[in-house]
């Protein structure tokens, strides 16, 4: 055998195949797609918004400008909690916002942004990514002409303002909360009214008294809405152990779109979602810094041990329910408690155990 030969032939071949790749990616780059993405946030609104920008910088710059997305915010198509059906209907091809906000509609979605005493954001990208919660996301919303993709976490997020101090459980009876997702059906099964208010509104609702309470979700946010001149206790978490947002993307769109602008795009999702965790990590921490100095007065308190009980009793009567009245609510809630035992098992041991030596 004439092993030059067969080299060289074998070097014409893969060069000819590079060639054909080539002139298929030439073709494939005269043509682009412009896309439209609802967000349910307001025009420049910090780390959130900032997510969507991200994206959409990182899918023109990795498609060398085939993929183009224009950004509206809540001011331009005037429904910050109608994301969900606009993408659906074809209205929008993209939307950013959190999937608890559909749960009336689909109560499945509320799942897949943050359950009370439940993942951390980093033991929920590990179940997202590596647990199967990516595929079950995919199977609630698929029906709906829908995918979902995790699009940024703002971190842990505080248990809320409050006017009153919380001593107990009767303090929660009747309070007016602004709260979304499952937490507010676990506070609604103790006694307070929860309801849910657009991000525009939450200032004038607290300051007129039409609310008594409100959750947004840290100091990074929390600090440039003000909610500290008007409710001076401060509670720690216990609702959205790790909160996250949501790239809504239409499915018939998705579809046509080439194979490599799809793995643009979902890169472009997964990138820019760790790069808002990280931002609101950062931010959370220096706004409370220049929070806590400049507004000393603000009460920060972690609701007593009767009240963190009764939560978590509702909490674990409701997800029963749940799972006792649909088949894929069980089989979503039996992933993330099954992952959550073995993942909890392994942070108890390692962060909690830092955070417990550096604390003594």
């Amino acid at each position: 055998m004439d092993f030059k030969k067969t080299i060289r032939r074998v070097s014409t071949l893969i060069v000819a195949s590079l060639t054909t790749i080539v002139a298929v990616n030439a073709h494939a780059d005269d043509k682009v797609y412009r896309l439209k993405l609802a967000e349910t946030w307001g025009p420049n609104t910090p780390i959130l918004g900032d997510a969507s920008k991200n994206m959409a910088k990182l899918a023109k710059e990795m498609s060398n400008g085939r993929l183009i997305i224009r950004i509206d915010s809540a001011n331009k198509h005037k429904a910050p909690l109608g994301v969900f059906d606009m993408v659906k209907s074809g209205q929008y091809d993209l939307g950013h916002s959190s999937s608890y906000y559909w749960k009336g509609k689909v109560p499945n979605t509320l799942y897949f942004s943050s359950m009370p005493f439940g993942m951390t954001t980093m033991e929920q990208y590990s179940w997202f990514y590596h647990g199967g919660g990516l595929e079950l996301m995919q199977k609630v919303y698929s029906p709906h002409n829908l995918l979902s993709f995790p699009g940024g976490n703002s971190d842990i997020q505080m248990g809320g303002w409050f006017k009153k101090e919380i001593n107990s459980v009767e303090d929660l009876k009747g309070l007016k909360m602004r709260i979304p997702g499952f937490a507010g059906e676990v506070l609604a099964q103790v006694g307070a009214k929860p309801t849910n208010i657009a991000p525009g509104e939450l200032y004038t609702s607290l300051e007129r008294g039409t609310i008594d309470a409100l959750e947004w979700v840290g100091p990074a946010f929390d600090l440039r809405m003000g909610f500290q001149k008007i409710a001076p206790y401060y509670y720690t978490a216990w609702h959205e152990p790790g909160s996250e947002t949501q790239f809504l993307v239409n499915k018939k769109v998705w579809e046509k779109l080439p194979d490599d602008l799809k793995i643009i795009l979902e890169t472009s999702f997964r990138v820019a979602a760790f790069d808002m965790y990280t931002q609101a990590l950062h931010e959370n921490a220096d706004s409370w810094s220049k929070m806590s100095s400049e507004y000393p007065d603000i009460k920060v308190r972690s609701f007593p041990p009767e009240v963190i009980n009764a939560l978590k009793q509702a909490n674990g009567e409701l997800l029963k329910a749940q799972a006792s009245n649909d088949e894929l609510a069980k089989e979503i809630l039996d992933s993330q408690a099954n992952y959550l035992t073995k993942m909890r098992e392994w942070t108890n041991i390692s962060l909690q155990a830092y955070l417990n030596e550096q604390a003594q």
